[in-house]
């Protein structure tokens, strides 16, 4: 754990999910390796061959925290691809950034559906010793799935809001790393984002909760070399945690 101590303890905590709460980047990754490798291998015969997309480094560089939609945007962008942007309706195949994110969407339902909903050892404990301590929590996310996931994993009823996908499209708030999407946590809880943590494993977050004016922007590395530590204080991370938990025994004041 490094970082300062709050200079006052949080009265509410906002989580990201997918890689904090649940263990959900890494099907979120396979299933953007598997729609981006299948669109860049269809572009081979047109001599535009380009190396694989990498699930760890493009993932947290591109799409980690994302929209679908932007995430697609990003990726393409980098690799110097033009498409249209083409519509909510587009299927696979079909040659838009949409399309891409709708093959990424298919591959995602089907991977869960295999292998169910997981989540972090820690992240139950964590949330239980919080409500235990009377601090209001929060799940954000970009992600259209997560209060499906988050409800089927049985961590819902631990959460006094979740703010996703869905909420984002249909009061129009913007993908991180615009704040939106945590100040309209912070507000659903009733605190002001100087009043309230927010814990991200993802660059494009911690840059979020920066601009967002948030009293503590906690990040969570969970790589098994905790190589994304330097990379999360480098955005604006006051405080690094490697566990919930640790983040909890922070707040409590036992550094131990």
């Amino acid at each position: 754990m490094t970082g300062r101590p709050p200079s006052r303890a949080p009265g509410a905590v906002l989580f990201d999910t997918d890689g904090v709460l649940l263990d959900s980047a890494r099907v979120h990754a396979a299933a953007w390796k598997g729609a981006f490798d299948a669109f860049l291998a269809a572009r081979t015969g047109d001599g535009a061959a380009q190396p694989p997309f990498d699930p760890d480094a493009d993932y947290r560089r591109y799409v980690d925290g994302k929209s679908r939609h932007d995430g697609a945007a990003a990726f393409l962008a980098a690799r110097g691809i033009a498409l249209p942007t083409g519509t909510p309706r587009d299927p696979p195949g079909s040659g838009t950034i949409r399309s891409v994110a709708a093959h990424k969407e298919q591959l995602f339902r089907s991977l869960i559906g295999a292998q169910g909903v997981p989540v972090f050892t820690d992240t139950a404990p964590a949330l239980e010793a919080l409500r235990a301590d009377h601090l209001p929590c929060a799940a954000v996310s970009a992600s259209r799935h997560a209060r499906t996931l988050l409800r089927a994993s049985g961590l819902a009823g631990l959460l006094t809001a979740i703010v996703d996908g869905e909420d984002a499209a249909r009061l129009g708030l913007a993908g991180k790393p615009d704040p939106a999407l945590f100040l309209h946590a912070a507000a659903r809880l009733g605190h002001e984002p100087a009043d309230t943590a927010v814990v991200e494993d993802a660059l494009a977050g911690v840059r979020a909760a920066r601009r967002g004016g948030f009293g503590l922007v906690v990040g969570l590395d969970r790589t098994p070399d905790r190589s994304m530590t330097g990379p999360l204080r480098d955005q604006g991370a006051d405080l690094t945690v490697t566990a919930l938990t640790a983040l909890v025994r922070h707040l409590r004041g036992d550094a131990a």
